[in-house]
């Protein structure tokens, strides 16, 4: 059971529970930059420069590239192992809490949130806003290291009805079961043509709902109702959802926004359409 208020938590509860001992304040800012030229690939660029320059007080950089997903250059979520022995470096075990920010649309820190709950971790929220709502009302912010992480041990257990592979997918598109979400804007799910994906198109059955519709102009989660409106349509299909979008980053927004909404029974599919149009036996949708 969590300590936490909820999945997001917003900069007045941060600000008053900064010093909490048992508090892990992380920072999973990743740049995206989009294709430079037809046909190439979004990049990224880590936060850590950036994190160096200023962060909340307190705050630690967790390396998403590098260290909290495998080396296979996607972002793909790493073995239990390898987890473990990265979140420990934060500080973060059994009996303590943590909170995640970044600098974007908080996706990469919901992809944190995903990660943790999928190793069994629940003490876990996102900042509401993130690092620009912060700044944005004042609050302080430093460019001095946080002290080292204190020993920690963290006791992974693999949840894999969080986590969705090809196979549930297929499952889904020629059975049912579920309800899949696709987290791209409209535009990239009735796209006719692409040049991000091996082939254009959505999974058979989908519905879009788009991540940055979640948020309001400031940055933050839209309320619970406004939220239960975007979610309308996925709402009124009871029973499990499963979130994708690219590459597995989007679609963690979507589904942290599901569980505010209540709902539990929630996986991200992690490889998404990057796995998914890679197969051409694979079905499509596409226009």
């Amino acid at each position: 059971m969590s300590s936490l208020p909820t999945p997001l938590v917003s900069t007045d509860w941060l600000a008053e529970h900064l010093d909490d001992a048992d508090l892990r304040l992380l920072d999973a800012t990743i740049f995206l930059a989009p294709p430079a030229e037809p046909g190439a690939d979004w990049t990224q660029e880590r936060g850590d420069a950036a994190h160096a320059e200023e962060h909340i007080p307190g705050a630690r950089y967790a390396d998403i590239v590098s260290e909290l997903s495998s080396d296979d250059g996607w972002f793909t979520r790493p073995d239990a192992d390898a987890f473990k022995a990265a979140v420990e470096r934060l500080g973060v075990g059994d009996g303590t809490k943590v909170v995640v920010y970044d600098r974007a649309a908080s996706m990469w820190a919901a992809r944190v949130w995903w990660l943790l709950r999928s190793f069994g971790f629940e003490d876990v929220a996102v900042l509401d806003g993130g690092f620009s709502r912060w700044k944005a009302e004042g609050r302080p912010t430093t460019a001095e290291s946080t002290a080292p992480a204190p020993a920690a041990t963290f006791t992974a257990v693999d949840h894999t009805e969080l986590v969705a592979d090809t196979d549930e997918v297929l499952a889904v598109v020629n059975d049912g079961g579920a309800c899949l979400i696709n987290s791209l804007t409209a535009e990239d799910f009735t796209a006719t043509e692409t040049d991000r994906y091996a082939r254009p198109g959505r999974i058979p059955g989908s519905l879009n709902v788009p991540v940055f519709d979640l948020l309001d102009g400031e940055g933050r989660f839209r309320s619970p109702e406004q939220l239960r409106e975007h979610f309308a349509d996925v709402l009124a299909r009871p029973g499990r959802k499963i979130t994708y979008c690219g590459g597995g980053i989007a679609a963690t927004a979507d589904a942290l926004a599901l569980y505010v909404l209540g709902e539990t029974d929630v996986a991200v599919y992690d490889g998404s359409l990057r796995e998914w149009t890679a197969d051409e036996r694979l079905p499509l949708e596409v226009g």
